[in-house]
C-alpha cells in the first residue's frame, strides 16, 4: 500500500482488501480496477448518488440511506459478482474445446509441456491466453507444478481449477493424463448441456411473465373497452 492509498486499510479489513485483490486478478483482462481504484470510485459515486437523491428527490432524506446501500453493493455485483461469472462461464465453455485439442496432442506422443505449447499456438480463446501467461512464466525459472499452482489463482471457476490441480496431481505421481482430461471433458460437455436445459426450462416462464405484462393488458382494454366508452358516454 502506499501512503495515498493508507486510507483504505482504515475502512475496510485486510482479509476483505485480498479477496477483493483475487477477485480482481480473476476477471483477468476484464477490468480496469485495482484496490485503489476500485474503492475509491465506489465509494465517491455512492456519495455522489446519496446527495443528489438528497438534495433533488422529494422526501430524499428518507430514500437517500436506502439508496446508497443499494447502490454501494449493486456496484460490487456488476463490476465484479456478475463479470466473473461471465468469465467463468465463458472460460467453461472454451474448455471443452481447449481439452480435447490437448488430449489429442498429448495422444500423438507429446509430453506436457509441448502439448500446452501446440495447442495454445493453434487455440485462440480466453483459457489458451491463460495457459499461454502459464507458458511464459515458466521461461524465467518457474517449474510447470508451479505456473500451474500460479494459474489457479487467476481463475475463479471451480471446475477449470479441478482440472489444473488434476493436471497438477498428475504431473506429479505420473499418472496417465489423457484419462483425466476426457473424463474431464465429459463433465464439462454435461455441464454444459444442463445449462442449456435450465435455459430451455425457464423460457415458459419467462413467456408468462411477458403475457401477463403485456398480452393480458390488451385484451382487457379490448374486452371492457367498449363498455367502458358507453359508460363514459
Amino acid at each position: 500500500m502506499t501512503k495515498n492509498s493508507l486510507w483504505i486499510t482504515k475502512l475496510y479489513r485486510q482479509s476483505d482488501l485480498k479477496k477483493l485483490q483475487k477477485e480482481l486478478t480473476c476477471l483477468g483482462n476484464d477490468t480496469k480496477y485495482t484496490v485503489v481504484s476500485f474503492t475509491k470510485d465506489r465509494i465517491i459515486t455512492t456519495i455522489l448518488v446519496t446527495l443528489f437523491v438528497l438534495f433533488f428527490t422529494d422526501f430524499g432524506y428518507i430514500l437517500a440511506p436506502f439508496i446508497a446501500i443499494a447502490y454501494y453493493y449493486l456496484f460490487y455485483y456488476f463490476n465484479i459478482t456478475r463479470k466473473l461469472q461471465i468469465r467463468n462461464r465463458k472460460l467453461e465453455n472454451e474448455a471443452i474445446f481447449f481439452f480435447e485439442i490437448l488430449s489429442l496432442t498429448l495422444e500423438s506422443g507429446n509430453n506436457l509441456e509441448g502439448a500446452l505449447k501446440v495447442t495454445c499456438d493453434n487455440v485462440d480463446s480466453e483459457i489458451s491466453r491463460e495457459f499461454k501467461q502459464t507458458l511464459f512464466e515458466m521461461q524465467f525459472g518457474k517449474s510447470l507444478i508451479e505456473a500451474l499452482s500460479d494459474m489457479k489463482e487467476r481463475i475463479s471457476s471451480d471446475d477449470i481449477n479441478n482440472i489444473i490441480l488434476n493436471i497438477i496431481q498428475t504431473s506429479q505421481f505420473g499418472n496417465s493424463i489423457i484419462g483425466v482430461l476426457n473424463n474431464e471433458i465429459d463433465f464439462l460437455r454435461s455441464k454444459q448441456i444442463e445449462y442449456i436445459k435450465e435455459k430451455i426450462n425457464k423460457i415458459p416462464n419467462k413467456a408468462s411473465i411477458i403475457s401477463v405484462i403485456f398480452v393480458v393488458p390488451l385484451i382487457l382494454i379490448l374486452i371492457l373497452g367498449p363498455y367502458l366508452i358507453e359508460f363514459i358516454g
